[in-house]
Order: C-alpha cells, then sequence, then structure tokens
C-alpha cells in the first residue's frame, strides 16, 4: 500500500495562498471568475491533509495563526486605505460595503479551513474561525473607524432632527456592525455609540429648550416636546436598538421638560393656572401626558389644579356670601321663608356644576388619575366645609334637598333630573366633615315633609336615603329609615282606627275628622312639650283614639305632639265661608273665638296654656301677617301684651281655602345644641370602646385613635375629647397609671 505523500508547511501554503488570492480580487471587484467546486475541494484538501499528517508535520497550529494573519493582512493593505481617505456618508457606506465583503471573505475561508473548526479548535478551546475573523475586523477596522464612523452617524441624527431628510438604512446597517462587534454582548454599541448619542442628544435640546422656552407660549412648548419626543421614538424603532429608547427620551425628557417645568407650568399668560382659567382641555390632557413622563412631574400639575379648584370654589362662598347679605338688606324687617332660599339654591347647584365640570377634567385630561382625584377631594374639602353667610354648606345642602323633595320646590324637574341631582349631592357630601350635622338638618326637613305630608315622592325620599346609606354607612340613615317606615305604618293605624270606631264607637260619633299619626319616639327629632288646653271637640278625639290604641296596644305610651298638627277649621264670614288651613295651636285660639266676641292677650294666654312668646307667633300670624283673620286693637304691625283681639268678619279672600303659616322659628341653635350632646355621647362610646379593647393606652394615642374612628362622622375637637376623657375618669371609667400620668386604665 503506498503512503500518502507529506505536503509541506510552505508548499501547502503557497497552495492556499493563491486560492486567498482569487477571493480578495473578487472581494475587490477585479475581474476573476468564481471558485467552482473543484477548486473549493483542492484547497479543503489541502488543509485536510496539513491537519492530519503525523507529527512533526501536523501543521495545525501554523494554519490557524496564517489564517488570523491574512485577515490582518488584507484589511492593513486594502480595506483601512479605503477608509482613511473618506468621511461623512461616504465613510459610513464605504465601512459597510467593507463590513459585507469581510463576511464574506469569512464565510468563504472558514470552509477551507473547516478542519481545524472539528478538531483542533474544539480540543485546545481557541475561538471558532468565524469569531476569529470577527475579531480581526473589530480590533484591526473598528477600533481604529469607531470615533469617525460615529462621529458621521450623530452629524446626520442631527441633520435630521433638523428636518433633511437622511439614508435610515445606512445608518441601521452600520449600528448592525456596533451591536454585531460586540460577539452577543451590547458593551460596544452602548460605549462607542450610545454614551455620545445620549451626550449630544441632551446638549441640542438643551439648545433648542433655551430658545423656545423664551420665544413660544406654555402650548406651543409643548406641542414641540411632544413632536420632539414622537420623533425620537420613531429613530429608535426605525435604525436603533431598543436598549436605547428609555435613555433616549429620558434625556429629550430632562432637557425639554424636567429642566425647565416651573417656568414652562408658571409662564403668566398660557401657563397651567392660565390653560385651567381658560378651559383649555388640549394642552391640559398634553401636559399630563408630557409631565407623567418626569419624576414626580405631575405633583406641581395637581397643585395648580387643586388651587385653581379651591379659587373657584371661593368664588362661588364669597358670591353666595354677597347675595345673602344683599337679600339680608332688602327683606329687613319681613319674615324669612321656610327653607331653600334663592341664593342658597343657587350656591348648591353652583357647587354641583362646578364639582361636574372638573371631574370631567379628572377623567378626561387626566386619565383618572388618583394624584388628581385626591387634588379634587382636597380643593373640594377646603370650601365645602367653610361657613356661607353664617350657615355651613352641610345645611345648606340640607336645605337644597327639602327643596327638591317637597311639593312645591323652587325647580320643576323630571324625575330623573332630580334622581341625578340627589346623587351629585351626595358625593358632595364626601367633601363636608360634620356630616352629622347634614344628617341633622336633613332629619329635621324629611320630618316636617313627611308629617306635613309635604314630600312629592316616596321613592325619591328612599333613593336619597339608600345613596346616603351607601356613602355613610346603615348608622348614618337609621333613624331617616325608621321615620319613613313609620308613616307608612300610621297610615295602616289610621285604617284599624277608622274600622275600630265603627264597630266600637258607633254610638259615640265625633263633630270633626280626626287623623292620628303615630311616631316612634326614637327616629323623630325631639320637639318641644307645651300642655295646650284643646277644646271639647278635639279633647273628645283625643280621648277616643286613646281608648283605640289603648284597646290594640300594650306596653306602649302615648305623648302628644300638638305643634305638629293641621287643622282644616271652616270660618264663616261676613262675604263668604272659607277654608282655613292651620296649626293645631292656631286652630284652638281662632275657636275661642266661637264663645267671646273679644279677648285680651292675656285671655288668650290663660285659656289655652301657652307660654307668652307662643301666644305672640299665633296672633301675630292671625293679625299682622298676609291673612287677616283677627282684627288686633291698637292696629300696629307688632303684637303687645295689652292688644284685644277680635274676629274680623269682613275678612274675604279671592281663594275659598287659605293656608295661614306661622312665622318660622329658627331652628339652628337648637339643631347645634342636639348635635353638640350627640357629639359628646359619640366621643365618650369612642374614648370606651377603644380603652375596652386596648386596656392601657397613651392619651396621644387615645385621642387620634378617636379622631380617626369619629372622622366619618365629624372632626372631633382635641378640646372635646379631652374634656370627655376628664369626665368618663371621674365617672371611674378610666383612671391614670400612678408613675406615668400620660398613660390611661381602663376599669371594668
Amino acid at each position: 500500500m503506498n503512503e500518502r505523500k507529506t505536503v509541506d508547511l510552505e508548499d501547502g501554503w503557497s497552495h492556499m495562498q493563491s486560492g486567498i488570492t482569487k477571493l480578495k480580487k473578487l472581494l475587490e471587484g477585479e475581474d476573476e471568475s468564481s471558485f467552482n467546486a473543484e477548486q473549493y475541494m483542492m484547497l479543503y484538501t489541502t488543509i485536510y491533509n496539513m491537519c492530519t499528517q503525523k507529527p512533526p508535520h501536523d501543521f495545525s497550529e501554523q494554519l490557524y495563526n496564517r489564517y488570523r494573519d491574512c485577515f490582518s493582512l488584507y484589511i492593513t493593505e486594502k480595506v483601512l486605505p479605503a477608509l482613511r481617505d473618506k468621511t461623512d456618508e461616504y465613510l459610513l457606506k464605504e465601512l459597510l460595503k467593507r463590513w459585507d465583503n469581510h463576511k464574506i471573505m469569512v464565510r468563504w475561508l472558514s470552509r477551507f479551513f473547516n478542519y481545524l473548526d472539528r478538531y483542533y479548535i474544539p480540543r485546545h478551546s481557541l475561538h471558532s474561525l468565524k469569531d476569529v475573523g470577527l475579531l480581526r475586523f473589530r480590533d484591526d477596522v473598528y477600533s481604529d473607524m469607531k470615533r469617525k464612523a460615529r462621529d458621521a452617524m450623530l452629524k446626520l441624527i442631527e441633520l435630521e432632527r433638523e428636518g433633511e431628510q437622511i439614508d435610515r438604512t445606512l445608518l441601521k446597517n452600520i449600528l448592525g456592525i456596533f451591536q454585531e462587534v460586540g460577539m452577543g454582548q451590547m458593551t460596544c454599541y452602548q460605549q462607542d455609540f450610545e454614551a455620545q448619542l445620549l451626550k449630544t442628544t441632551a446638549e441640542y435640546y438643551k439648545r433648542k429648550a433655551a430658545v423656545w422656552i423664551e420665544e413660544d407660549s406654555c402650548p406651543d412648548y409643548m406641542i414641540k416636546a411632544e413632536d420632539c419626543l414622537k420623533l425620537e421614538e420613531e429613530r429608535v424603532s426605525n435604525y436603533m436598538h431598543q436598549s436605547t429608547r428609555v435613555s433616549l427620551l429620558k434625556e429629550v425628557e430632562t432637557e425639554l421638560l424636567q429642566q425647565h417645568q416651573t417656568t414652562l407650568l408658571e409662564k403668566e399668560q398660557s401657563g397651567c393656572a392660565a390653560l385651567l382659567q381658560d378651559d383649555k382641555k388640549g394642552d391640559l390632557a398634553r401636559m399630563y401626558r408630557l409631565f407623567q413622563r418626569i419624576p414626580k412631574g405631575l405633583e406641581p400639575v395637581a397643585e395648580s389644579f387643586k388651587k385653581h379648584v379651591e379659587s373657584e370654589g371661593m368664588k362661588l362662598v364669597k358670591e353666595a356670601t354677597e347675595a345673602a347679605s344683599a337679600k339680608k338688606d332688602k327683606d329687613a324687617g319681613k319674615p324669612s321663608k321656610d327653607s331653600g332660599s334663592a341664593w342658597e339654591q343657587h350656591f348648591v347647584r353652583q357647587v354641583i356644576e362646578l364639582h361636574d365640570k372638573y371631574m370631567l377634567y379628572v377623567g378626561g385630561c387626566f386619565a383618572n388619575s388618583s394624584l388628581f382625584h385626591k387634588a379634587l377631594k382636597e380643593a373640594f374639602e377646603f370650601f365645602c366645609n367653610k361657613n356661607v353667610a353664617g350657615s355651613s354648606t352641610a345645611e345648606l345642602m340640607a336645605n337644597f334637598c327639602d327643596n327638591l323633595l317637597r311639593k312645591g320646590g323652587g325647580e320643576k324637574l323630571t324625575d330623573e333630573a332630580i334622581e341625578d341631582t340627589l346623587e351629585k349631592v351626595v358625593k358632595l357630601l364626601a367633601y363636608i366633615s360634620d356630616k352629622d350635622l347634614f344628617a341633622e338638618f336633613y332629619r329635621k326637613k324629611l320630618a316636617r315633609r313627611l308629617l306635613q305630608d309635604r314630600s312629592s315622592s316616596d321613592e325619591h325620599e328612599r333613593s336619597i336615603l339608600s345613596r346616603l346609606k351607601q356613602q355613610c354607612g346603615a348608622q348614618f340613615t337609621s333613624k331617616m329609615e325608621g321615620m319613613v317606615t313609620d308613616l307608612q305604618l300610621a297610615r295602616d293605624k289610621q285604617q284599624n282606627f277608622d274600622e275600630w270606631k265603627r264597630e266600637h264607637a258607633a254610638d259615640k260619633p265625633l263633630t270633626m275628622d280626626l287623623t292620628v299619626t303615630v311616631l316612634t319616639t326614637g327616629f323623630w327629632p325631639s320637639y318641644k312639650h307645651v300642655d295646650l288646653a284643646l277644646p271639647q271637640e278635639m279633647i273628645d278625639g283625643v280621648e277616643q283614639f286613646k281608648e283605640f290604641y289603648e284597646f290594640t296596644t300594650k306596653h306602649r305610651k302615648l305623648g302628644w305632639v300638638y305643634a305638629l298638627g293641621t287643622c282644616h277649621v271652616k270660618a264663616n264670614f261676613d262675604a263668604k265661608p272659607i277654608e282655613l288651613i292651620l296649626g293645631t295651636f292656631q286652630a284652638t285660639l281662632l275657636l275661642l273665638f266661637n264663645t267671646d266676641e273679644e279677648l285680651s292677650f292675656s285671655e288668650i294666654q290663660e285659656r289655652m296654656h301657652v307660654p307668652e312668646e307662643d301666644v305672640t307667633r299665633l296672633t301675630h300670624s292671625l293679625s299682622c301677617a298676609k291673612y287677616k283673620i283677627l282684627n288686633k286693637s291698637p292696629a300696629s304691625k307688632t303684637v303687645s301684651k295689652t292688644d284685644v283681639f277680635s274676629m274680623n268678619k269682613k275678612f274675604t279672600d279671592r281663594m275659598r281655602r287659605i293656608r295661614v303659616p306661622l312665622p318660622p322659628i329658627d331652628e339652628r341653635k337648637k339643631v347645634i345644641e342636639d348635635l353638640d350632646k350627640d357629639r359628646r355621647y359619640a366621643v365618650d362610646a369612642a374614648i370606651v370602646r377603644t380603652m375596652k379593647s386596648r386596656k392601657v393606652l397613651q392619651h396621644q394615642q387615645l385621642t387620634m385613635e378617636v379622631v380617626q374612628q369619629l372622622s366619618r362622622m365629624f372632626k372631633a375637637d382635641f378640646k372635646l375629647i379631652k374634656k370627655r376623657i376628664e369626665d368618663l375618669m371621674s365617672r371611674d371609667y378610666l383612671e391614670r397609671d400612678k408613675d406615668n400620668p400620660n398613660l390611661l386604665r381602663y376599669l371594668a
């Protein structure tokens, strides 16, 4: 068998050199035919033979080194000279061409030297042939040309920023080189391109921002900033690596927005305050989109929004106060109306509209951001807890609801509009710190509507109670719900009374129709008890109802509140009979004149058994007000103790039925007194509840926990809490620690 002839290193390499030279000519575009299969196999076989010879003729190591050197030689002779005489875009095009040629060279040579990749390289843990080719380009070409290439790219990017068209594909391919030479890492791209890109980007936008902030209004500046950010995002997606996006946009945001935030937002004619004032919703939405990009960027915008809403709210408070003052001056000496003055209704309606308006801002311009919901809440809490013309907003809201819900209220609205308005009022209630004050005033008004049959709709009454219950809890509405239920039960009780009369009292018919409303004391507001001396007709009715009640109910005691009663009395005047709708006290007074032609002030008081101030109110309503049913001597507009009264038989009116109102009593003082009492009980309960569970607690910590517990209903005063703690200590609920006076103990 013939032995294979040994191939000498230089002879073998000489044969390889011819193939490498042919490849270089092809790359340089010289007139040279491509490799055919036979040529390829001869070159591959030469390498194979030189690597598989027995030592010392195994030339694997030498061939590996010469493979590397042939790249370096080509780069030194051809590539670098072609690149060094070019600049800007021409440099980039040449670099891309040389990179593509280099990859072709690596692909062909790695095929020729493939046997090295199969055995020698894995055995010695060396770089693969492909990696060796890539490393030669990186170390010999990339390291030499990276600065010039980067500067050329940055120049093109700046031209594009100025509005010129550039070859984006060229940039994408060159940046591809920066990424590929990293061999799986982004280090080259980040250090050699991205770092300088970020620096020049910051410098570029710093120059632009300095000009724009002086020349442009806030909206115009923001439009430019938004366009710049959009274009930079496009640049990243078109030719940069996606990892650049965050850091690039951050530089733009810092220079355009963060550095000029205060100046931009506070621009006199076009800043945030001016945009809010002029209702520029589109610009405000853009402001939100831009400033949410920077850390804590929205906080100044939210603060401006809060201040603006506070200012708008305080304007309403001021206008309402002025309107109330003007009305007070105009109506000086006239009796005040029941509730719901025009300025009160207007004020609450405007607050609702203001809330609707700025809720749309929060939802539309500010993307329902919790920061802006908080700003709106704090702004409304600020002015909604101010007193308006001596009245709290809680009271005004209760009056507003009363006006909506009672028959003959000022506003004529559809059922849907009433429901919608009630829902908005309940939402506003969330901003009121003294919710218990609203509850007390609302309960008073509700009682009057229910007892005087002036409620426009049971459905609306139940609807608002349901909303209040959802907003403030079951305890908030429990008494009011009890009142509405009481009325239904009272109607059933009246039907039972009518049936009982037919069965058990047919032989004792009453001279008048009697309707009694039986109420549960705990649900209703407290009323002043007066032991009124009723006329005999009414006494008969009262006694008969007592008999019925005792017959049907056990262990219940009736208490009569005559002040809430209504009487329909037929008065026979000279001109015509007129039906008078009166209070029980007024009716009792008029019935006295069935037996007496004339009665003095003192005689009326003695016969009725009522306090002096009540007699004054009653006689004034019947002799000095709109309907002068009684004559007064001497005739004047005020009532005194020496006055004498007689029936005005000549009285007439175009109506056959008239309601004679009593001058309203200012209930505010009594409501406040009742509320103070309820608050004392609530504070006591909160203190005991807390101490019972904790046993031992610091004085300050107890105070804070009580404030927190009660915050849903009212803002507890620290002085009141301190006073209630001392009161509970005097009643042996609590005691101070002997060693630490600030420490409180619960006594079981």
